[in-house]
Parts: C-alpha cells; sequence; structure tokens
C-alpha cells in the first residue's frame, strides 16, 4: 500500500515517528518519507541514522503543526499522513495549558484543514488511553483532537480526504514513561510508587507502528481504532525492574488515575470487537454505510475496556524480556 507513495509523519523525530520510519524502510517503497517537526536538532540526529544519501525517499521538513502556512507547503501531494506531533507530557500540559490546546487542538485542526484543501487522500492521528474520560488537561485536549479528526469526515464536504484515530496505551520505553525513569531510579535502590493499586495497559513501539500501519490500510473515515493489549500492575512493574529494589509509596500525582480506560461504558455503545481490536464507530449515522462489520460483533452494552479489569495482564517476567531486548 505504501510503495510508490508520498507519506508524511508529523512528529516524526519522536519515538514513534523514528521507530514508524525504520519499519516503513524496511518494508515498503515509498516514493517520499518526509519527517515534519519543529526539532532541527533532532531533525539532525534521525537523518544520521535515516541519511538521504542511502534512503532516496527521505526528505526532513522543519515546520510547526501551529503554522498553517507552513503545512500548506508541506502537505503539497502528500498521499497519506500519520499525525504524531502532540505535546504529551502530563505536568508540563497542566502548567502551559495554553501551549497544549494550541498543539494539540489548533493544531489538529490546521491538520485537518490542509490535508483537505491539498486533497490527501488518507490521515490517521495518534490518540492515547488518557482521552477517554480525561482528569487532566492533556487527556481532554486529545479527546478534543479525536472527535476533530472523525468530525473532519464531514467536514471534507464531497473531497476524498478521510479521517481515522488510533487510541492506544502508554509505550514501553518511550521517551518520558515510567520503564526508562525506573531503570534510572534502580541504581539508588529505591522504586517511587505512586500506589501499589495502580495499573496501565501496555504496547511496545514496534507493535504500536504495526497497529498503525494495519489500520492506515484498513481505514475507511470515521473509525477508532483500539487493539487488544496487556495491562499490568505498577508493583509487577518494578518487580521487572529489578526485584531487590525497595518500593516507596509517594501518592498519586495529580492528573493521574489509578486505572486507564480506552473504551468507556458511553462509547461501548458503537463498539464493535474484533479478534486483536476494537472499532468505535462514529456517531454520525450517515456514516453507517461505509462500515462493512463482517467478523466484528457488537460488545455488551455495560462493556469498559478497562487497565483494571482487563482480562489479558503482562507478567514480570514477560515485560522483562521486553525491556533487555529493548534496553
Amino acid at each position: 500500500m505504501l510503495n510508490n507513495k508520498v507519506i508524511l509523519i508529523t512528529g516524526g523525530t519522536g519515538s514513534f515517528g523514528r521507530k514508524c520510519t525504520e519499519i516503513i524502510l524496511k518494508r515498503y517503497k515509498p516514493k517520499k518519507l518526509i519527517i515534519f517537526s519543529r526539532d532541527e536538532l533532532k531533525q539532525y540526529e534521525m537523518a544520521q541514522v535515516f541519511p538521504d544519501t542511502t534512503y532516496e525517499c527521505m526528505r526532513y521538513f522543519i515546520g510547526d503543526i501551529r503554522d498553517k502556512e507552513r503545512l500548506n507547503r508541506a502537505f503539497q501531494g502528500v498521499d497519506y499522513i500519520i499525525h504524531a506531533a502532540a505535546l504529551k507530557q502530563v505536568p508540563a500540559a497542566e502548567y502551559n495549558p495554553f501551549e497544549a490546546v494550541q498543539t494539540n487542538i489548533i493544531g489538529a485542526q490546521n491538520v485537518i484543514n490542509v490535508a483537505i484543501d491539498q486533497k490527501v487522500s488518507r490521515v490517521i492521528a495518534l490518540s492515547t488511553d488518557k482521552a477517554a474520560n480525561p482528569i487532566n488537561l492533556y487527556g481532554a485536549t486529545k479527546l478534543c483532537s479525536d472527535k476533530l479528526f472523525i468530525a473532519g469526515n464531514v467536514w471534507v464536504g464531497r473531497d476524498q480526504t478521510i479521517f481515522s484515530v488510533v487510541r492506544y496505551g502508554n509505550v514501553v520505553g518511550s521517551r518520558g514513561s515510567v520503564i526508562p525513569f525506573f531503570l534510572k531510579q534502580r541504581e539508588m535502590g529505591v522504586l517511587p510508587i505512586t500506589d501499589p493499586r495502580m495499573t496501565r495497559f501496555w504496547i511496545t513501539l514496534e507493535q504500536g507502528v504495526n497497529f498503525v500501519l494495519e489500520c492506515l490500510e484498513k481505514m475507511v473515515g470515521g473509525e477508532l481504532f483500539v487493539p487488544k493489549i496487556p495491562s499490568m500492575n505498577i508493583i509487577d512493574l518494578a518487580s521487572a525492574i529489578d526485584p531487590h529494589c525497595q518500593t516507596k509509596i509517594v501518592g498519586i500525582r495529580p492528573g493521574e488515575k489509578l486505572h486507564e480506560v480506552m473504551i468507556t461504558k458511553d462509547d461501548a455503545r458503537n463498539a464493535l470487537e474484533y479478534e486483536d481490536h476494537y472499532v468505535v464507530k462514529p456517531p454520525f449515522r450517515f456514516f453507517s454505510r461505509r462500515f462493512n462489520e463482517n467478523d466484528g460483533r457488537s460488545v455488551p452494552e455495560d462493556f469498559e475496556y478497562n487497565s483494571g479489569t482487563n482480562s489479558w495482564w503482562l507478567t514480570a517476567e514477560e515485560l522483562r524480556k521486553i525491556i533487555n531486548n529493548l534496553f
């Protein structure tokens, strides 16, 4: 599907963008693969790994999704967009709320409008479990972004651009996640635990990229894709990092939940379950003709995809193997 196509990744120098670039270059022969981001140092470092002298398709564009004029230039001739740009650090978003809104909401609106104007074929946006029933500003801005992308299929009118969203949980080893933090903290012999009851969904970076590329291929526009992934308790996670470390309960931080949710009970009425993922259909009735449910089945009315009630759990040993492969 990606052969001889022009693909652009916003926030392309982040953890997801780098892994996505690696996988696309291994499997496909794109006409162009454009990395769009605002950090020139990260682009320079990424260009050392994926130089355009070796990979002729590679392009590096400096720009910000807040800048609609720059997007208008960058999106010319683009077939597919993977939207990964966001301000995602919860404490930073709480302290700098206007900045989070400018990037995560206004930036999303810019991507939608310019993609339509430039007749981009498909746009798939990355979301987060924190967007379901959000209690922090980051989650609230991503929920707003999700709704903008879904509604973009209405906004597009008679043009052919389609929009979908992928929502998944914490990425093992991504920048700013708890695992690299714990790996550093274990040198001190004590791991800080917010709450021993806390659970989270976990997915590896490669699994996340593979799921996004699968969804990019099968999307018809308007879906919110959610993968089936395992949960893990924070105590088990600490044990996987170092079973000999002491743990210290420091209390739950502002904006955190005990358990994360990826599909709420209110969304369940529009959710379909498949073998390895869920799809939340858009609330617009006139989109229903797009969806061929195939082997999908409706979930129970009181269904909630919650990390605390999940039936699939990651053991400390399984996580330890993943960590050993990554670090």
